[in-house]
C-alpha cells in the first residue's frame, strides 16, 4: 500500500541532507503553504470551545458536523469533480486546534509566513505548539517556516512529527517527496509522492512528479 511505503522515508530524515535550499524553496514552500497557511474559519461569537483535541484524531466529527474521514474518502476518489472545495475543507479542519488561544497564535504565524518573516512565524508556531503539542498542523506550518529560514534539519524533524500525528497529511508527504527528490533519494521520494497521490490524486504536480521519477528510475512500474 502507498500509505505504508512512506514509513520507510521517515528514517531517511534522520540522516544528514545536503542540498541547495534555494533550489527547493520555491516548490516546497508553495506546496506547504497550501496546507499550512489556509485561513481559519471565523469563530462564532459567544461560543465556548472545548478543550484542545488532538488533530490526529481523524475519526472525529468536527463542530458543524464535518466528518474528516468522509472528506478524505471523497477526496481520494479519482473522479471527484469537487476536489478543490473538499481539499479546502480538510485543510480548514486540520487548522483548528480546538483552543482559541492556540488558533490565535497559529493565525499570527500564518500572517508572518505570508509576509516572508519565517523567524517571527517560527516563534508564533512554537508558542502554539507549547500549548498544543499534538497539533499536527502547527508542526506542518513550522516546518515551512524552518525551511524558509534555511533550517532544513528542523524542518524535516517537524515533517516527521506531522506524519506521526497525521499520516494522511498529503501536503507534508508531498513536501517530503520534494526534498528527497532534490537529494537524489528517488525511491524514497517516489514512495512519499505515491502516498500523497493516493490521498489526493488530483494535484497535477504530484502526477508530474511521479511521471518524472518513473523516467529517472528507468521506467520501473509505480
Amino acid at each position: 500500500m502507498a500509505f505504508a511505503r512512506y514509513n520507510a522515508t521517515l528514517c531517511i530524515m534522520k540522516q544528514p541532507l545536503r542540498l541547495n535550499n534555494h533550489v527547493v524553496a520555491a516548490s516546497l514552500v508553495a506546496c506547504a503553504l497550501a496546507c499550512a497557511t489556509q485561513p481559519l474559519a471565523a469563530q462564532t461569537p459567544g461560543m465556548q470551545t472545548p478543550g484542545i483535541q488532538a488533530p490526529g484524531s481523524l475519526t472525529r466529527v468536527a463542530d458543524g458536523g464535518v466528518d474528516i474521514d468522509r472528506l478524505l474518502a471523497d477526496l481520494a476518489r479519482p473522479d471527484q469533480e469537487r476536489w478543490q472545495r473538499i481539499e479546502r475543507q480538510i485543510i480548514r479542519e486540520w487548522s483548528r486546534s480546538g483552543s482559541p488561544t492556540v488558533d490565535f497564535l497559529f493565525q499570527r504565524g500564518q500572517v508572518a509566513l505570508r509576509a516572508g518573516q519565517p523567524r517571527a512565524a517560527i516563534a508564533h508556531f512554537s508558542a502554539a505548539l507549547d500549548h498544543a503539542p499534538d497539533f499536527a498542523e502547527g508542526y506542518n506550518a513550522r516546518a515551512t517556516a524552518y525551511f524558509m529560514d534555511d533550517r532544513l534539519g528542523q524542518s524535516m524533524a517537524d515533517i516527521e512529527q506531522v506524519l506521526a500525528l497525521n499520516p494522511q497529511h498529503f501536503g507534508a508527504l508531498s513536501g517530503l517527496g520534494m526534498i528527497l527528490e532534490q537529494v537524489d533519494r528517488l525511491e524514497e521520494a517516489r514512495a512519499a509522492y505515491q502516498a500523497a497521490h493516493a490521498l489526493n490524486p488530483h494535484r497535477p504536480s504530484l502526477r508530474e512528479a511521479l511521471d518524472r521519477l518513473e523516467l529517472a528510475l528507468g521506467g520501473r512500474a509505480l
